[in-house]
């Protein structure tokens, strides 16, 4: 059962392509009030207006854009999460969404239903990738961002607390958890997670769970550290 939101997630879309514009329209109309649509764009260069209203989502149809340089041009253009969505069955372009800053993929065979939960799973700052790709992006992340942390910086993993380590130490050891499920491995809220992940991020100067998987690998970071 859905949980109650305070407001609705609002939801801009990206698509070249009339009709599937206006399908996602219309789901994201018909899945109120837990989706509020912000507008619908044919490319990104329509995005880099200003909204009266912060956007959190913006879902992406790679069937109908440049696909990775699109992400990455979204990425530097807007804070909001970005969600690819995709008809074809191609796992090296859905790596590469990811790679390039989506938080998922979701393709256009899934359920409505579907979808929604995996804009609310982004939303959360979770990630929305299936187990089968998830070694595949970690091993292109870890070769993207070598150089990112040249050497280890022991003084800022020294300000981390028990718990904060605790936290580290349980997404590391499965990359694909979801926050519900760590949360409960940690007995704690999903909530105390984020807050943990919040300050475990201002302290490493990172800015997702991805960033801190390999940060988190490279330094041999655990609980015990």
């Amino acid at each position: 059962m859905n949980t109650p939101q305070s407001k609705p997630i609002r939801v801009a879309l990206i698509s070249n392509l009339q009709i599937v514009s206006w399908g996602l329209e219309k789901l994201v109309q018909n899945a109120s009030p837990r989706l509020e649509l912000a507008g619908s764009f044919s490319d990104c260069a329509e995005v880099a207006q200003t909204f009266d209203q912060p956007v959190d989502v913006i879902l992406l149809d790679l069937d109908g854009s440049d696909g990775s340089e699109s992400i990455e041009t979204l990425c530097s253009l807007t804070s909001a999460k970005l969600l690819a969505l995709t008809g074809a069955d191609n796992a090296v372009q859905r790596d590469s969404a990811v790679v390039a800053g989506a938080h998922g993929v979701v393709s256009m065979r899934e359920s409505i239903e579907t979808l929604v939960k995996a804009i609310e799973k982004v939303h959360e700052g979770e990630l929305w990738v299936d187990r089968a790709s998830t070694g595949r992006i970690f091993d292109q992340l870890s070769q993207k961002t070598r150089q990112t942390f040249k050497t280890p910086d022991q003084k800022k993993i020294d300000t981390l607390t028990k718990r904060e380590l605790q936290t580290i130490s349980e997404i590391t050891m499965d990359a694909s958890a979801t926050g519900k499920v760590i949360a409960q491995r940690l007995n704690i809220s999903e909530n105390t997670l984020r807050n943990h992940l919040n300050s475990i991020y201002a302290k490493l100067g990172l800015s997702s769970r991805l960033e801190l998987f390999l940060y988190a690998k490279r330094h041999t970071i655990s609980d015990n550290a």
